[in-house]
Order: structure tokens, then C-alpha cells, then sequence
């Protein structure tokens, strides 16, 4: 039986492509040999662009299109790239076309020996429907041929695989009113090897290839959607801002087709590409296996279509939303998601200790903070407020459980999680953390560090760029995200003090060079604040508004600023918002296929369920608290009471309310 999975799609229009002359030394693939004269140029009557594919079949095994650009020929007819393998590399070639949907959308996989393509074509012919095919022996290009009749013997034993042809959606993004730059340069797109691996499978491995278009800022929403909703032509981007951060660094260097030029307001967008399908062939060696040429597509009868009208469903409705500018940054989630994180940020707002934090309130932040988070893979926790100056240990319990809930979920969704603490209060840190592994809210240890080091390093930018990078070097950051939870911030007379103005200096160690040096040095690292009072490390973002809004504000104020300033009525709450945050994320479909550029396979979204926060969750975190002396912070109680504000109504109030915006109680 055949197998086939087509989608049709309009068919890629472009006035003219280079097939360029390239070797890349990072992955060994050629591609390939000479200036290709453009399909407009050849018929000045444009017939091909109305000509029936049967009869462009026939003109190209005529030997009169040899290594002609079938771009815009035969316009609304599928055309597709071609990989021809050994029978006995079939299955695991299909697979690995399964597993990197995004680059080798697989639209027909043809019999053993089998020539044609019944779903897409009659009487079409692999051996001489292409202008141009490239011929691999052991993974190195050795030729190019005009057709592949020479080889008819070894074909019997192969199998022709028909994969979806990349620029095939540019015509609907240019319907619905979005620029599309190279076409209207008369240039190839541009594409690029990033250094994004594809799912291994067998002998095929290989890293993926991309196109880029520049992309008008207020149009990402528009060309995201529309290419959501064509996954037969490589779907939506993967990608959405520097090019560097996908190990790309430079546009204008090591590149197959054209310079692009960007238009003021423009931004890199990146999709998936097909030329994946040759460098991934290669990687097998096989002694004989052939594609097409770059370029010279097969043209199937096959009509091709854009969706008329697109899902209105929340679910599958995708939103962009920039998460920073330096490195500049976009990522994808549904609108659902996007609408259930705003909801979970509202909720936290409320304020039963009327300190007026909703008056410090970034909208917007949280959002951001947790699409930073989801792109890490290392992050480093900080808190500690040792407001009780005369108690041992002088921490309050707010601050603490919520990084807890933070380490919870990072380590569910597999990311590196480190604390960082005073080391006069190191101990105490690490035992706590040991007890939330025996209680099983932590699935294991966390390290926790001490700042400043105790190899008596001092306390300067020096040391802190050292603890944050690997030798020094701000291209290697140990750490893609600092996020602070109830974390004491210096003011601006450099001192640390509490709501009531009280200095605690002295029992404080300068962990907020770690912010600084960070906001200042090193692009790669993003900062979070999180705080109830505007005192703490990250709210500089909003002093001006302590100043106004927050008794002894002008004294308490913090001064060091973060990336993202995320308030609460109380801490904890934060830290629960941005687990809860987390977990809406690593559910959403278009998020996850974001995430993992459109290789692999959707993660288990159910995986990370048990690292929700829950009531009983945070009343074994509470307990550990009570056994190591933590209090809270307003009236000194040992007990379940944080802010002065009871855990069994108040708090577990706040949880209900997250959990029922999840949608889990």
C-alpha cells in the first residue's frame, strides 16, 4: 500500500534562485555548482507559469530544461524536494522524515522500484520528471546528472521520498498583506545551516537548514498564523529573532541563495527548509543515493491550496510575543495560554495587607519572565530577607517556599536549577532543600552556592562576572536566567532595609552584583525580580513608583533593576504564578513545537503535574520552614502564617484560585 500524507499548498513563486557553490566545514555538505537562470526568463510569452505539470514533465525529460528553476511554473501545482534511498535505508529514513516534520514534511513515500507517484501525478517518471539531480556515492556529491535513467538497475532497489516544498506559503502570507522581502528584491531567500541538530534516526543525523525572511514587527502575528495552519511546507517559524543565539552569526556570511536587505521595522524570521533533506541523505554514505537539485523541484498534477479560513479556537490560535530586546527574542504561545498566564498574574495582585503593591504593577511581566525561563536551561534562584535581627536564623518564610516552588517545576521541565545564599546562612539553606527532597516536593538536590565566594574572593564586578560565567567570558554564561524571590535590595544610599526602614546591612551579603554585572555585561543572562513591598532585589524597575506609592519608600526603595519586575501581595504567591506559568506553557502544543524547533517529538504535558503548586505541596514546604525557624516576616510567628496572613485561608485562597485558572481543582 502507498504511503502518502499531503496537505496541498499553493505552490513557491520567486523570480530567481542561485544554486550556489558551498562547503561547509561544519557539516560536510556541498551544495552545489552554478547561476540558475530564472523560470520568467525563459518563455517570454509566460506559458510556463499556465502550463499543465504533465507537459512540463514532458518538456524536462526532453532534455530541453536541464537544470532549469521550476520557481513559479505551473502556478497552484504542489512541487516537492526529492530524496531517493536504499530499500533497506527506507524505514529508517521514514522515520526519520517522522520525527523532523518541520524539515522534511513528508508528503508520498513511494513502492521499492516504484517510478511514480499516483497521488500527486499521472504517468510522472522520478528517473526524468526533475531538471537537475544530484548524485551522492559513500555521502559525497560526485555529480550532477539530467536524469537518472543511466541508473534504472540500481532504482529498483530504491525508494523515492516526496517531501514538501519550501517558499510554498509565501504566496498566502503576501495575500493577507505581509511583505515578503525577497520577492520583492528579486532575490533568493535566504538559508542558512543553524546549529540545531534534527532527531537522529539510524545512520541519518544531520543539523537542519533554514530559510529567513525579514518580517515586518507588526505582521509576526499574521505570517505566524498563516503558516501555523500549513505544516505540509514546514509550518510556522522556529524561530524569531538573532539569528546568533541559533548559531548564526552572521547573515551575511556562510549562506545558500541571496542577501536579503531588511526594511526599517523588520525582524529575522526563521522557518524550517527543505535543503535538510540533502545533508541528512549524505550522513547515511550510503554507496548510492540521489536528491534533487537545489531549485529544480518535481511538479506535481496535484493542486495546491492555502486554507480559506483558520480555527478560531483559543487553543490553536498562536500569539508572539517578544520576550527581550538584547538579545532580541520572540517566542510563540496559543492565545489560551497567553490568557491563562495573564489570569494567573491578576490573581497574585490582591493585596489583604494593603501595602498598595497593585501601584508597582508591570503588566505584562510574568508572561514574559516564564517564556524567558522556558527558553533556559540553567537558572539560578536567589532569596533570603533577614528581617528578625535578633532571632536565629533572622530569615522570614516568605521568599523561600517560592523559590522552592520555582525549583520544583524548573527541574520537572529539566532545566539546571542553583540557589544562591549568604554564606553566613549557606547551611540553612542546604538543609532545607535537603528536607524538601525527603518530603518529595523537590525530585532532587538543588546546589546552593554562596555569594561572595568563601575562598575569600572580594565582594567586586570582577568576582561576580567569574561566579556568572565560565572564565570570565561573557559568551558563556553558567546561567540563562537569575530570578529573585523575596530577596532584600540594596537602596540607593547602599544600604538594605525593611518595610519599616530598619537597616539590616550587616547581616546582608552583596548578591546584588549579580544582577548588575548581568543587566550590564552579559546579553545572555535575563534577570526577575519578584517582590511585595518594592524593597527587594530587581524592583529598581519601579523605585520611582516605591518612592510614591509605598510607606518609607523613598528609604526602603530598592535601586537594582531587573529584566522582568514581577509584584505580588505576597512574594510566595510570585513564585507559585510563575510555576503555574511554567506548567501553562509545557502544555501548549504551539509553544512546545517553539520550544523544540519542530524536531523530536511533543513533550508528555503531564509529566510536570505532580510540581504544580498545590495546598499540599506548600504545607509540607511550610513545615520544613517551622523545623529550621523560619518566621513570619510581620509578627515573628512560628507557625502557618506568612505576612500575617493566615496559610489555611488567605494563602490557601491564592492557591485555589491559580489551581482553578489551570483548570485542575
Amino acid at each position: 500500500m502507498h504511503k502518502a500524507h499531503f496537505l496541498f499548498r499553493q505552490v513557491f513563486k520567486f523570480p530567481s534562485l542561485r544554486e550556489i557553490s558551498r562547503y561547509s566545514g561544519k557539516s560536510g555538505f556541498v551544495l552545489s555548482l552554478r547561476e540558475i537562470r530564472p523560470a520568467s526568463d525563459m518563455a517570454s510569452d509566460g506559458s510556463f507559469g499556465e502550463m499543465h505539470p504533465k507537459d512540463l514533465r514532458s518538456l524536462i525529460r526532453s532534455g530541453n530544461m536541464h537544470g532549469r528553476n521550476t520557481s513559479g511554473m505551473c502556478k497552484g501545482r504542489i512541487q516537492a524536494n526529492i530524496a531517493i534511498v536504499h530499500k533497506s535505508l527506507a524505514q529508517d529514513f521514514e522515520k526519520f522524515c517522522q520525527a523532523n516534520a518541520g524539515p522534511l514534511p513528508l508528503l508520498y513515500m513511494s513502492e521499492v522500484g516504484e517510478y511514480g507517484a499516483p497521488p500527486l501525478a499521472e504517468d510522472s517518471d522520478i528517473r526524468t520528471d526533475v531538471a537537475l539531480y544530484s548524485v551522492y556515492r559513500d555521502g559525497t556529491l560526485t555529480e550532477k546528472v539530467g536524469d537518472l535513467s543511466e541508473f534504472t538497475e540500481q532504482l529498483k532497489d530504491m525508494v523515492t521520498f516526496y517531501i514538501g516544498c519550501s517558499f510554498s506559503f509565501e504566496d498566502a502570507v503576501m495575500s493577507a498583506g505581509v511583505p515578503v522581502r525577497n520577492l520583492e528584491q528579486g532575490v533568493c531567500v535566504s538559508m542558512y545551516e543553524a546549529n540545531i541538530p534534527c532527531h537522529p534516526v539510524g545512520p541519518f543525523q544531520c543539523k537542519m537548514f533554514l530559510t529567513m525572511r525579514p518580517i515586518p514587527k507588526d505582521k509576526l502575528d499574521v505570517v505566524y498564523r498563516i503558516t501555523h495552519h500549513m505544516p505540509d511546507v514546514h509550518g510556522a517559524p522556529i524561530h524569531i529573532g538573532d539569528p546568533a543565539m541559533i548559531g548564526i552569526p552572521d547573515l551575511t556570511a556562510d549562506h545558500v541563495g541571496d542577501i536579503v536587505e531588511f526594511q526599517p521595522g523588520d525582524v529575522p524570521v526563521f522557518w524550517c527548509c527543505g535543503v535538510t533533506t540533502q545533508p541528512s541523505v549524505q550522513s547515511a554514505k550510503s554507496s548510492l543515493a540521489f536528491t534533487h537539485s537545489p531549485g529544480c523541484m518535481f511538479v506535481a498534477d496535484a493542486m495546491a491550496t492555502v486554507p480559506t479560513t483558520t480555527t478560531t479556537d483559543p487553543a490553536d490560535t498562536p500569539k508572539v510575543v517578544q520576550v527581550s530586546q538584547e538579545p532580541l527574542l520572540y517566542s510563540v504561545a496559543s492565545e489560551l495560554a497567553v490568557d491563562q498566564i495573564h489570569r494567573l498574574e491578576k490573581a497574585v495582585q490582591a493585596d489583604p495587607g494593603r501595602r498598595g503593591i497593585s501601584d508597582l504593577h508591570i503588566p505584562g511581566e510574568l508572561l514574559r519572565c516564564v517564556l524567558s525561563l522556558s527558553h533556559a536551561s540553567s537558572v539560578a534562584i536567589i532569596t533570603g530577607f533577614p528581617c528578625h535581627t535578633e532571632l536565629t536564623p533572622p530569615e522570614e518564610n516568605d521568599g523561600p517556599p517560592g523559590a522552592v516552588a520555582m525549583a520544583a517545576m524548573l527541574q520537572a521541565l529539566g532545566k539546571q536549577v542553583t540557589m544562591v545564599m549568604d554564606a553566613s546562612r549557606l547551611q540553612l539553606m542546604r538543609d532545607i532543600v535537603e528536607d524538601c527532597v525527603q518530603t518529595g516536593v523537590l525530585k532532587e538536590g538543588v546546589s546552593v552556592l554562596p555569594y561572595p565566594p568563601t575562598n575569600g574572593t572580594a565582594p567586586d564586578r570582577d568576582s561576580a562576572l567569574q561566579f556568572l560565567t565560565h572564565d570570565g567570558d561573557v559568551s558563556r554564561p553558567r546561567y540563562d536566567h537569575l530570578v529573585a524571590i523575596e530577596r532584600v535590595g540594596r537602596a540607593a544610599d547602599g544600604t538594605y532595609r525593611t518595610m519599616q526602614a530598619k537597616d539590616i546591612s550587616s547581616l546582608v551579603s552583596p548578591i546584588d552584583q549579580l544582577f548588575e554585572v548581568a543587566n550590564e555585561e552579559i546579553p545572555g543572562i535575563k534577570t526577575t525580580g519578584i517582590g511585595d513591598g518594592g524593597n527587594e532585589l530587581g524592583m529598581g524597575r519601579v523605585q520611582e513608583k516605591v518612592h510614591q506609592y509605598i510607606t518609607n519608600g523613598p528609604e526602603i526603595a530598592c535601586a537594582v533593576q531587573a529584566d522582568y519586575t514581577i509584584t505580588a501581595g505576597v512574594s510566595n504567591w510570585g513564585g507559585w504564578a510563575v510555576a503555574a506559568g511554567l506548567y501553562v506553557l509545557q502544555a501548549c502544543p504551539i509553544h512546545d513545537r517553539y520550544l523544540r524547533r519542530a524536531v523530536g517529538f511533543p513533550r508528555d504535558s503531564r509529566k510536570p503535574l505532580g510540581s504544580v503548586p498545590s495546598l499540599e505541596r506548600e504545607e509540607k514546604v511550610m513545615s520544613v520552614m517551622i523545623k529550621h525557624g523560619l518566621r513570619d516576616g510581620m509578627t515573628a510567628e512560628l507557625g502557618l502564617v506568612v505576612d500575617g496572613l493566615q496559610f489555611g485561608t488567605e494563602h490557601a485562597q491564592i492557591m485555589e484560585n491559580l489551581r482553578t485558572i489551570l483548570g485542575l481543582d
